[in-house]
């Protein structure tokens, strides 16, 4: 078994529920900007979310060259979740080539010229709790919109019950 994908696949179970959420609220109510949330949406903080496994795992710790994630590119949730099957591809492609070297750092430049080096295990839980905190804001606004969210914390694995022989 592979850890950190079997983990990777636990945030992906998550994620499922929180688009199957996603897929009861109105289009309007999807895209819909709340100041009490910095103009945010739904749909940009789902974009926020693809961008930064983009930017942190592809472009700094695979070296590809990618085009932005954008807001205004994505329409609904179905767009949404094609972004992130290629999301996935991104973060499954990562897990490989830092399989067996977690501590393995990546050197990162930032717009403002300073450096830092990041292992690859950070790079990874850095992107998944990014997730799981946007995830809460995203519930959060769905809530002042009046959708009731199901309960998406982490997808628990299926716990087998006893058989009474």
């Amino acid at each position: 078994m592979n850890l950190f994908r079997t983990q990777y696949d636990w945030i992906r179970l998550t994620r499922e529920t929180l688009f199957q959420y996603c897929e009861t609220l109105t289009p309007a109510d999807y895209v819909k900007k709340l100041d009490g949330f910095s103009g945010e949406s739904i749909m940009s903080l789902h974009a926020h979310v693809a961008g930064c496994y983009q930017v942190w795992l592809g472009v700094r710790a695979l070296g590809k060259t990618m085009p932005d994630i954008t807001a205004e590119s994505i329409h609904n949730v179905q767009e949404m979740r094609d972004i992130f099957r290629k999301t996935d591809e991104l973060v499954y492609e990562f897990i490989e080539r830092f399989d067996d070297n977690w501590d393995q750092t990546v050197e990162v430049t930032f717009r403002n010229g300073s450096q830092a080096d990041f292992t690859a295990l950070w790079l990874f839980t850095h992107t998944m709790t990014h997730e799981f905190h946007h995830k809460g804001q995203i519930v959060k606004i769905g809530r002042q919109l009046g959708y009731a969210p199901p309960d998406t914390d982490l997808v628990e694995p299926m716990v087998k019950k006893p058989t009474n022989h």
